[in-house]
């Protein structure tokens, strides 16, 4: 096992074994260069593969007759059958990136553990053609088969209904196999179907699942089309989803826990006794070291001036300036002097001792680093080193100006070279970073210091308690901390540093990581000095270019001693084929500082296997482990010092996630093999305590957190002093309690344990550790399973994030990795469901989210590698742009609350009694009395609306009814009484003597708004005819809205329709043809011109029951529904509206509604003729060219009552939101309105009537104003806030409870908690009750059930082809089970609850609520509990900034999301986890399918409600185009 550098897993083009060893040394060290650049991702797959075939052109034969492309696939194929233990392969092995998670062990585990699984047919994601265009500059679209070309793709849009599908070839899914799966009862997803719960029910279920099917086959939406398939798919991966059993906790409360997870009994305990703290040797005292590190600086400086002290080199490797103690004394001093007295600020000087200084210096200029280090050590300034900002990419850079903030810096060193490369504003200054403080910028090369005085000379103190610099350390979240290290801490750990590693004067000691933090500051500036040591410091650039300089380095300068991490040996194990000269021979010591990796040890051995040969020594490599907190650890001691053999452990991973060490004897799949860190450093004492919690002292046998006590940590977090307390001053406690030493520990945040003969073992760190489930994974173990998986063809392998984020109670984690530019898209989701097998079965854990982003767009640190806290911040903020997403909520969450069992329902009585008992009263409400409002005569002898309109047109023939706007606010048509009744009358002869129709006949009325559409419905009620009013088609969209014309017609079954010429002509147009039979209309006739007529006698209807119109309208289910509405329940309407707004002819009103149903029809026709007032008509189709129209006209004709729609309250919110100064301007005033009510048959829009009222306030719209309606297709009319009466109220209800069925209030603010607004005042003559939907018995104040109706303006039924008595009967005419059984009720259809609150109604009585909660038929059922869809397209909208509109439905128990999206394709897929994740957090359910499509999509009404039936008919014949559909495993 300790020979692992591990086989390749893949061959990439290759010249053969034998040809490569032929080849120059140049093109050898040419072809190991554009390795390393593919795998920095420094050149593309294309450059590579173009710059590489350059290189070998001459070397490979041409072949006779056969064409290049050919031979290169030949040489493909036979590259691959190359036999494994070829030598070729061998040198081939290493040649991928980051060796640190490379081992055969761990590889040939992964494969096997992927053998077992079965080829699991996973549904691939639909994806748009452009979403696939890569956002990286640097990479290329893959090609793409599965989509629509692009001029298909246009033509899909543009007709909507074209449907495209590519999986017409695949056979329709097995209908028995389905039928089978419901009947067992299906729990899949997020849901088990409510109907289970009483016996039968899943029979029911099945059958309906089954119908469902069969009509979607026999309509003809083809079920083998794109979705469907993949749903179908989808479906039988999670047919036994992985769930542990839920125990029995649902307590029927409201208090909905989530289900914590059992620990297995089973699972490993820690056996062993508690561990004893473990001490260092003692620190030497050694006669000759100076008081203080700046004493060395002096001592060396004057002692030693000629010593070279630090080497540096350029990009090509050669030594550009080599500083000497001499110079660095000197140069030291000149700039402690400079500071402290050439910077001043009106005439003070800028810094006094103490003060921070930021050290912003390139990673290629160690000299003037160090420079500035020591300047303001001497001057007792406090450096604190960062990176240049705007780096490539400047992930974190806000975070580090935060810091700097909180340290007070105001002043930043930099070299000239770096000053200019900065961004400048325009006045040539450097420009302030996002999240900085203003700082002054001051350079510090030669011409811009002064050489101090004769007679000044820095002071030189003992090593005092001050602080002498800040290390910055980025936390797991991504917030940037400053750690303090004071004199002492900084001269101790240099002491203990030259102790451990034996250093010695004059050693020369090569350094490759980052000289301003950590081991590269430790080792290479601060106790290099101390010892008067000489570095060869070798820049990451260099090691970019060269990867062996730093080897090359050591042999040049027979360096001792080699600082690395396992990247750099990985890196140099690329190139080291060709060098045959290179001995490592000089090396003592090669301290490998990310030794405390559990992933180091392969690079380690592999760097081994390699470098023996050229003089390397095992005992050589010494691994340490160091944290920014506690400084250096343990680290493995030179062989010299006797100390016992390095060790090296197999343990079980499984036993690690519960935090228990146990040696894997056998070779199981998933084990660590790690190796030992050394000893623990001299002077400290080291202990392992327990992660979370009190810190007690682990057992022997148990992974804990390291803690140290030395006088060589950090101090504390700079300006955090609670964080400081918990991890800088922590007391480690035994079992009993008892502190194990009176000195505080310093957490280390390495996770470890203390093995045989006092070997310190690292097997992780706090920053990468993932608690899911109660046990514990980390972050690197993940990352090494990942690119175990043949990696190579698909990411880049250096690039790989792994991390967790919380979602419902639980870490999830998610693993992003950059996806190669030629990788293909099916290629790329295998790999990605087989990382998602590998991880599954080596950690015993599912991964959330898996995303691949498109090549060089993840955030990377400064000195290479992935930005991890970056990269989640942006997942977490839609930033991410992946290009291909797997979501695996099923299989991974694993605590839903359990779900809802329905309980016998309790019977109608016992809920009366129980109402009683607890004091509560019946929710019943009525309206005033009409009675007592209106003088019954005037009721008698309004009856008839057309009697009305003859009355008015004899008593006030002159009066202004109606007055109708265009777009450009201009009067357009008007009628007064007398010419609306000579209109209707003209019209009424045109149906008689040109139609010939019979009383009684229906007419359908296509009309624009306006008034002939009034004119005729009066002509048709003067005719005795019943008029069926019908939104005219779109002229544009004749394809989608003349079927509905078509279809109204032939249901109501009108025998004749009147329309305008140009109408009529569309109806017959060639267009129209190409959507319905134009033969089979009924007789047209148009009434531009009708010829003046004789008197004509008036129709008077026998009875007032009689039928006088018909309403249709599309429900949001999608289902057409007529009522019938009679002359008395006409007439009894417009009373009740005229009481409750107190209509006279002196008043104005304005209405932006559509005129051709429900509420809306009433007010725009039947009103004014009613109540004789003005009604100025504003039609809702102008708002498009004009979006002020309506709220200049309410303005202009000072206008005290308003009705609007919600659509036109959106266009106004969102067109006017940012013009309300113009408005002013143009002096519109909304002062004068008293009411504006919104007309609609849902739950009151809270938000929207909020903004509009915020927005339009500063036109003098009064708070107060704004109010909705409530009507539905029982009774057009229930609730209108009116003028009368106290203000609209609001509640607030925990959502929870409303899934249980259950009303709850709560504060507003609380969490989960929803305000609903009441929906108006109850009507006068109408009464409500509160039913439960089963047993139809009444319910108490405050519960939730279906509102019932009653008053004399409720519909007489459903006028319907066939006219189903059943469905009549139970929706118009019913009666309660108990109680007050004599009423004759209508069913709403809607859940609400009454509320007696504490306010007074015009009459006196306290006042009762009504609040509609939403429509019955919308509820989804899922886990035995009822949503209603707007709850949770609430939650996604929110989500994310770029979702516009939202709309949710079920599909077998799937819970589909659409999304529409308002930004760039490139976002559709940052989409995904958000929506997801919200909809679990806020309402514990599991989306099923995630679709993204462009704006508009998403079908609405004329009234702006959602149709999500129409939208889910279009999702299931795959009509939507959509952007991206995301399956969720």
């Amino acid at each position: 096992m300790a020979e692992r550098n591990s086989t390749g897993l893949l061959m990439m083009l290759e010249p053969s074994p034998a040809m490569a060893m032929s080849l120059p040394v140049e093109v050898r060290e040419k072809l190991a260069e554009l390795e390393l650049e593919l795998s920095e991702g420094d050149i593309t797959q294309k450059g590579y593969e173009k710059k590489r075939a350059k290189l070998l052109a001459p070397y490979i034969p041409q072949i006779q007759g056969v064409e290049p492309s050919l031979q290169k696939e030949n040489r493909i194929q036979m590259s691959q059958a190359a036999p494994p233990g070829s030598k070729h392969n061998k040198s081939r092995a290493t040649n991928t990136r980051d060796e640190r998670f490379r081992s055969d062990l761990h590889t040939e585990a992964v494969h096997a553990a992927l053998a077992k699984y079965k080829e699991r047919k996973m549904p691939m994601p639909s994806k748009r053609r452009s979403v696939l265009v890569q956002s990286s500059v640097e990479a290329c679209t893959p090609p793409d088969t599965s989509s629509a070309s692009e001029d298909e793709g246009s033509l899909r849009r543009a007709g909507r209904m074209v449907s495209s599908t590519p999986y017409q070839n695949h056979p329709a899914p097995n209908i028995e196999h389905w039928f089978n799966r419901v009947i067992q009862g299906s729990s899949t997803s997020s849901s088990a179907s409510s109907t289970s719960s009483h016996p039968g029910g899943t029979v029911h279920a099945a059958a309906a699942v089954l119908a469902d099917l069969m009509a979607y086959t026999q309509i003809g939406v083809p079920v083998n089309s794109r979705v469907s398939s993949k749903i179908q798919q989808l479906l039988n991966t999670l047919k036994r989803p992985k769930r542990p059993s839920l125990r029995e906790f649902f307590i029927d409360d409201f208090e909905e826990l989530v289900d914590v997870q059992q620990p297995d009994p089973n699972q490993p305990k820690a056996e062993g006794n508690q561990m004893s703290p473990l001490a260092g040797e003692p620190l030497g005292v050694v006669t000759n070291w100076a008081p203080s590190l700046l004493a060395s600086l002096q001592r060396w400086g004057i002692t030693q001036p000629r010593s070279p002290c630090l080497t540096a080199l350029d990009n090509a490797g050669k030594p550009v300036y080599t500083l000497t103690y001499g110079k660095l004394w000197t140069r030291s001093q000149k700039l402690a002097f400079t500071l402290l007295n050439k910077l001043s600020t009106r005439n003070e000087p800028l810094l006094l001792p103490g003060d921070r200084v930021a050290l912003v210096f390139p990673n290629s200029d160690p000299v003037m680093f160090m420079v500035a280090f020591y300047g303001c050590l001497l001057a007792e300034l406090i450096p604190v080193p960062i990176e240049v900002p705007l780096t490539r990419k400047d992930a974190g850079s806000q975070q580090i100006g935060f810091l700097l903030g909180s340290c007070g810096v105001t002043l930043a060193l930099t070299t000239d070279a770096c000053q200019k490369g900065l961004p400048k504003a325009q006045t040539g200054e450097v420009v302030t970073f996002k999240g900085w403080p203003r700082l002054l910028w001051f350079v510090t090369d030669g011409k811009h210091v002064v050489k101090p005085p004769k007679d000044w000379h820095p002071t030189i103190r003992e090593a005092n308690n001050e602080i002498a610099y800040i290390e910055y350390k980025t936390s797991k979240e991504g917030s940037t901390m400053g750690i303090t290290v004071s004199h002492p801490a900084m001269l101790a750990h240099c002491h203990a540093l030259t102790q451990a590693c034996g250093y010695t004067e004059a050693e020369t000691i090569c350094n490759v990581l980052d000289f301003k933090r950590d081991a590269g500051l430790w080792h290479g500036v601060l106790t290099s000095v101390m010892t008067r040591m000489h570095v060869i410091s070798i820049p990451y650039s260099l090691m970019k270019v060269n990867p062996l300089s730093w080897i090359q380095k050591v042999h040049t300068y027979k360096a001792r001693v080699a600082v690395v991490k396992s990247r750099d040996m990985h890196w140099s194990l690329l190139a080291q084929r060709d060098q045959r000269d290179i001995s490592l021979s000089s090396l003592r010591m090669l301290i490998v500082t990310d030794g405390a990796n559990p992933w180091s040890i392969s690079s380690c051995d592999a760097f081994l296997n390699v470098f023996q040969a050229r003089g390397l020594r095992p005992e050589v490599i010494c691994p340490c482990a160091s944290s920014a907190e506690g400084m250096t650890v343990a680290i493995r001691r030179p062989p010299e010092s006797g100390v016992p053999p390095p060790g090296k452990a197999v343990l079980s991973m499984s036993g690690l996630s519960h935090s228990v060490i146990r040696v894997d004897t056998e070779e199981k799949l998933s084990v660590l093999t790690v190796q030992d860190v050394g000893q623990v450093m001299p002077g400290a004492l080291v202990c392992v305590v327990r992660v979370e919690g009190t810190p007690y002292l682990c057992q022997t046998d148990e992974v804990g957190e390291i803690c140290v006590s030395s006088g060589s940590t950090g101090v504390a977090y700079y300006g955090l002093p609670g964080m400081t307390k918990n991890t800088f001053q922590t007391i480690p406690v035994r079992a009993s309690g008892g502190p194990i030493s009176g000195r505080p520990f310093t957490r280390t945040s390495l996770l470890g344990f203390v093995g045989p003969d006092n070997l310190v073992f690292i097997v992780g760190r706090m920053d990468g550790l993932m608690t899911v489930c109660g046990r514990r994974h980390n972050a690197d173990d993940v990352v090494a399973t990942a690119l175990a998986v043949e990696p190579m063809k698909f990411v880049y392998r250096g690039r790989i994030a792994v991390f967790s984020v919380s979602v419902l109670h639980d870490e999830r984690i998610v693993v992003v990795a950059e996806q190669r530019p030629d990788a293909s898209e099916e290629g790329s989701f295998q790999w990605m469901s087989r990382v998602l097998q590998a991880i599954d079965s080596i950690h015993q854990v599912g991964v959330y989210c898996l995303a691949l982003v498109p090549a060089n767009t993840m955030p990377k640190a400064p000195l290479g590698g992935i930005h991890i806290s970056e990269t989640k911040q942006r997942f977490l903020e839609g930033a991410l742009h992946p290009c291909n997403v797997l979501m695996c909520p099923h299989s991974c969450v694993t605590n839903l609350p359990k779900p809802r069992q329905k309980q016998p329902e309790v019977g109608p009585a016992s809920m009366i009694v129980g109402n009683l008992v607890a004091g509560k009263r019946i929710a019943q409400a009525c309206g005033r009395d009409v009675a007592q409002l209106e003088d019954n005569d005037q009721a008698r002898k309004f009856l008839y609306m057309q009697d009305v309109l003859q009355w008015r047109a004899q008593a006030t023939p002159d009066h202004p009814l109606f007055l109708v706007l265009n777009a450009k606010g201009t009067v357009s048509s008007t009628a007064s009484c007398l010419q609306l009744q000579k209109r209707a009358e003209r019209v009424a002869m045109a149906l008689i003597e040109k139609g010939r129709l019979n009383p009684g006949d229906h007419v359908a009325l296509v009309y624009p708004p306006g008034i002939d559409l009034i004119a005729t419905f009066y002509g048709c009620l003067y005719a005795g005819c019943v008029p069926v009013t019908v939104r005219p088609p779109h002229p544009q969209n004749l394809a989608t809205t003349l079927p509905t014309v078509k279809m109204i017609v032939e249901v109501s079954k009108s025998v004749c329709i009147l329309t305008t010429q140009a109408i009529m002509k569309l109806l017959k147009s060639k267009e129209a043809a190409a959507a319905v039979d134009v033969k089979s209309w009924p007789m047209v006739l148009d009434t531009d011109d009708l010829p003046r007529t004789k008197r004509l006698q008036i129709y008077k209807p026998p009875t007032p029951e009689m039928l006088a119109y018909l309403d249709f309208s599309v429900s949001t289910m999608g289902i057409l529904a007529g009522v019938k509405m009679s002359h008395a329940a006409t007439s009894a309407l417009c009373r009740s509206i005229k009481l409750q707004c107190e209509l006279y002819p002196s008043r104005q009103i304005a209405i932006c509604l559509d005129p051709y149903c429900g509420l809306g029809f009433a007010l725009w026709c039947l009103s004014s003729v009613y109540s004789g007032h003005q009604s100025i008509l504003v039609p809702p189709l102008e708002l498009d060219s004009n979006v002020s129209l309506w709220l200049s006209a309410v303005s202009q004709y000072k206008v005290r009552i308003t009705f609007c729609s919600y659509s036109v309250m959106e266009m106004c919110t969102k067109g006017l939101g940012t013009q309300t100064e113009t408005l002013r301007l143009r002096n519109i005033n909304l002062s004068c309105v008293r009411t504006c009510m919104v007309v609609a048959e849902e739950r009151p829009r809270i938000t929207l009537t909020q903004s509009f009222s915020k927005i339009f306030k500063d036109l003098g719209l009064s708070p107060r104003a704004v109010s909705t309606t409530f009507g539905c297709r029982v009774n057009m009319a229930v609730c209108l806030q009116g003028t009368s009466g106290p203000d609209p109220t609001t509640v607030y209800l925990d959502m929870r409870a409303l899934r249980h069925e259950r009303v709850r209030m709560v504060e507003r603010g609380s969490p989960h908690s929803l305000s609903l607004m009441e929906s108006g005042k109850i009507l006068p003559g109408v009464k409500v009750v509160i039913a439960n939907t089963e047993t139809k018995g009444p319910l108490g104040d405050s519960h939730l059930g279906e509102v019932w109706v009653s008053s004399p303006h409720n519909a007489t039924g459903y006028y319907t082809v066939y006219g189903e008595d059943a469905l009549h009967a139970d929706h118009f005419n019913t009666k309660l089970s108990f109680g007050d059984t004599q009423t004759v009720w209508a069913r709403t259809g809607y859940l609400g609850f009454l509320r007696r609150t504490e306010l007074t109604d015009a009459s006196g009585e306290r006042h009762d609520a009504l609040y509609v909660v939403g429509s019955l038929d919308e509820t989804l059922e899922l886990r035995g509990m009822r949503y209603h869809p707007i709850d949770i397209e609430t939650s996604v909208i929110r989500s994310h900034k770029s979702i516009t509109e939202c709309a949710v439905f079920t599909w077998t128990n799937l819970l589909v999301v659409v999304v529409e999206l308002s930004g760039s394709e490139q976002e559709a897929l940052d989409l995904v986890p958000l929506v997801t994740n919200v909809v679990l957090e806020d309402h514990y359910l599991i989306v099923g399918v995630v679709v993204v499509v462009d704006p508009g999509v998403i079908p609405i009404n004329s009234r702006g409600e959602k149709q999500r039936m129409h939208l889910r008919d279009g999702f299931l014949a795959d009509q939507l185009d959509p952007i991206y559909v995301a399956y969720n495993m």
